[in-house]
């Protein structure tokens, strides 16, 4: 499933492309036939991000966005950008928005589903603060947070705790603060808290600037340690995410990896004893 800094990336992306253009949008597969009909013509104003959900938000030009495009990707769903003249689509597309200059496509998402502003901010209410938004709140995640029980690495792939960190993000972060990913959320000290989401919002925020996770300090870069780079579907440098029983970067010992609640936890227990 991507995380957050893909799905802010897809919004900055859908802004240069099409941002106060009118649209032409479709539904080639039929299942958003009846919304892409109502949308069809009119401008798209601007596009939003919160976490792991994208908003596209549609109205007529120099009017506030009235209409909304809720998508998210889940496990399944890809976004692919062209330039116009857009190709014949295929029946998988889902969504098809194209304009003068470009085209994207949607397919397989979770949720593709035309909103009103009050359905919009309902999905923001239930949503944790998200390190990318000016508007995030850490002290709220921190609170609850601080009154679990639950594992940290747990709660950082709680949505309703942080919004937009995933299984990458919460492994690298917890990796380099030498945190235990089994250590009770009300045992994280407001200290460490405080380092855990500055840290987030450096490494999204160069996800989004550099469309990929890397999450090595320069000093453990491959050119620095002389080692080979990182060679994997994901891509990026990373510390212990899908290195299972490779010898870590720091301590030479072995990776970890383990079952948490549903997703693949890796660690490195010599180096995460905190």
């Amino acid at each position: 499933m991507p995380e957050g800094h893909t799905i802010h990336r897809l919004a900055q992306d859908c802004t240069a492309a099409f941002a106060r253009t009118a649209v032409h949008v479709t539904s080639p597969q039929g299942k958003f036939a009846d919304s892409a009909a109502l949308l069809d013509g009119t401008v798209l104003n601007t596009a939003d991000a919160h976490g792991k959900h994208l908003f596209l938000g549609f109205g007529p030009a120099g009017t506030p966005h009235p209409a909304w495009v809720h998508i998210h990707l889940g496990l399944f769903g890809k976004v692919t950008f062209g330039p116009a003249p857009a190709p014949p689509p295929t029946d998988t597309v889902r969504l098809r928005l194209a304009g003068d200059t470009a085209y994207v496509d949607l397919r397989g998402p979770t949720t593709c589903a035309l909103i009103t502003e009050p359905e919009k901010q309902a999905i923001h209410d239930r949503l944790g603060p998200d390190p990318l938004r000016p508007d995030a709140d850490p002290e709220a995640a921190y609170r609850r947070i601080s009154r679990s029980r639950t594992t940290v690495a747990a709660l950082l792939m709680d949505q309703k705790a942080v919004a937009g960190v995933g299984n990458v993000y919460r492994a690298e972060v917890l990796f380099r603060h030498g945190i235990d990913p089994y250590r009770p959320g009300k045992d994280l000290t407001r200290a460490e808290w405080d380092a855990i989401w500055q840290d987030l919002v450096g490494l999204m925020r160069e996800g989004v600037r550099n469309n990929r996770i890397d999450t090595v300090r320069p000093e453990h870069a491959p050119e620095a340690m002389g080692r080979p780079p990182r060679v994997d579907d994901h891509g990026g440098e990373v510390y212990v995410y899908r290195r299972a029983n490779q010898p870590c970067h720091l301590c030479g010992g072995p990776i970890r990896t383990a079952d948490l609640a549903a997703r693949n936890l890796f660690w490195c227990p010599a180096c995460q004893q905190r």
